[in-house]
């Protein structure tokens, strides 16, 4: 008899277990309460226009995010540098030009040597800084990020420690820190800050090349989500609410409105409030409100849509400005003519309720000192998205907040980039986490040995979120 599974959420960590589980022959049901796959990365229509919730990239290192686009048939869908090439715009003397480049070096070099000759002409950064940055880099290559104390300790207070002063640190450390943590470097944890510069620049050399999508969310994750599951037998029900997870007779009890199914074994994809209320107490070894102290972190995505072509790059980085990246998004957008523009703004407590006229007031003119060519256009359409839930808060300490795959509670497990990953929430955290419940409910591993709770009684009820 077929194994039943039940995966309770459709984001990028639910759908990667639910495919591992039905290609390996399970009989799998999704759950979703949204209309849609893909979770937080999503489309919508605005008018003519195929828009985005949020700019999302990749790295060339995210092998679980990566293996997810070849499973789902998409991997052409998407652009990755050949070489990493970020360009950058940053204040200037009047006459000097406003634009550097951190980028891969032509000749194969070893990290961090690779970045070395984009260094060395970083003008944003004095030459002492540059030295002291380097110095730094080296010196993270080192850190332990599996040591406990790694986590307790701030990202930012390691690099004073260590010698880099505020404006390096804006100028460099934070320009890819904060988009990849969300989180500035004085509220981020070392241990993540060190696996996201570990990873993507001090370790391997192509690991940071960048990717990024080339058709709208929507048709990258949702629909092949969709259209994969279904050819691999799954059923897939958005639209649906799961009021509680009951144990019972070797199984589990998905409880819906009115409704109930069963499952040999259940895999909790959701949103870390929705999953405390879905667990059955004792599931895990935390403390109640455990989700609560984790906390979240907001984006902020304004969308400007212009007469005329301004920028002439994929993207760009702004430094000593509110707009940290910018992105070109009219050709998935399905934009006839002018130009579409995205700018992505993590750690966005300060703007996540600032109203979208007052948005436009601020930011307008900052995007016009880094793009010149916006003194002669004409902004056709300027809006706001907000994802006031983003990601977890990667703050000092959270690693002790986020539950390990397997459950006190046998055949429930946990996914979602918000689980013990070691990654920041990303969507190579998604994948990853996903895939990893996935084995953990296919291989039958001995419990951890944590697990050693009396298995629970009675359930939890709640809603996904």
């Amino acid at each position: 008899m077929r194994r039943r599974v039940v995966v309770i959420g459709g984001g990028l960590a639910g759908i990667t277990a639910a495919l591992r589980c039905a290609d390996a022959g399970a009989a799998v049901t999704v759950f979703e309460t949204r209309r849609h796959l893909g979770g937080l990365t999503h489309s919508f229509h605005r008018g003519d226009l195929e828009v985005d919730n949020g700019q999302h990239v990749f790295l060339r290192c995210c092998s679980g995010y990566r293996a997810l686009l070849d499973r789902l048939g998409v991997a052409d869908r998407v652009t990755l540098q050949p070489r990493l090439e970020i360009p950058i715009d940053y204040p200037a003397p009047p006459g000097a030009g406003r634009r550097v480049w951190l980028r891969r070096g032509p000749v194969p070099l070893p990290a961090p040597l690779h970045l070395a000759g984009s260094l060395l002409r970083y003008r944003p950064l004095s030459v002492v800084d540059r030295v002291r940055f380097t110095r730094a880099a080296l010196a993270l290559r080192r850190v332990d990020v599996h040591d406990p104390a790694t986590d307790g300790e701030s990202f930012g207070a390691w690099l004073h420690r260590h010698g880099q002063r505020d404006h390096a640190i804006a100028a460099l450390w934070d320009l890819v820190g904060v988009a990849t943590l969300n989180a500035r470097a004085d509220a981020a944890s070392l241990a993540l800050a060190a696996t996201v510069f570990q990873e993507g620049l001090l370790t391997d050399p192509t690991a940071a090349d960048i990717g990024y999508s080339r058709v709208p969310l929507a048709k990258l994750h949702g629909e092949p989500a969709a259209a994969a599951l279904a050819d691999a037998g799954a059923q897939v029900r958005t639209g649906t609410v799961v009021r509680g997870l009951e144990p019972g007779d070797g199984g589990w009890r998905v409880c819906l409105d009115g409704a109930a199914v069963t499952a040999d074994a259940v895999v909790l994809a959701v949103p870390p409030p929705a999953a405390e209320r879905l667990l059955p107490a004792g599931s895990v070894a935390l403390t109640p409100g455990w989700s609560r102290l984790l906390g979240s972190s907001p984006i902020v995505n304004v969308h400007v849509v212009l007469d005329r072509p301004v920028l002439d790059v994929p993207f760009l980085a702004g430094i000593g400005t509110p707009v940290q990246w910018v992105f070109d998004r009219t050709e998935p957008s399905g934009l006839g003519a002018g130009q579409y523009l995205a700018l992505s703004l993590s750690a966005a407590d300060d703007l996540v309720d600032v109203p979208t006229a007052r948005l436009r007031e601020r930011l307008l003119p900052e995007l016009a000192a880094m793009l010149p060519g916006m003194a002669q256009a004409r902004v056709r359409d300027f809006f706001v998205t907000r994802e006031r839930h983003a990601t977890f808060r990667p703050a000092p300490g959270s690693a002790a907040l986020r539950p390990g795959t397997r459950t006190r509670s046998s055949g429930l497990f946990l996914a979602g980039a918000w689980t013990a990953t070691g990654w920041p929430a990303t969507m190579e955290g998604a994948a990853r986490s996903g895939a990893t419940a996935a084995a953990a409910l296919l291989g039958d591993d001995p419990p951890d040995p944590a697990a050693t709770a009396t298995p629970p009684i009675g359930n939890r009820e709640g809603v996904v979120a």
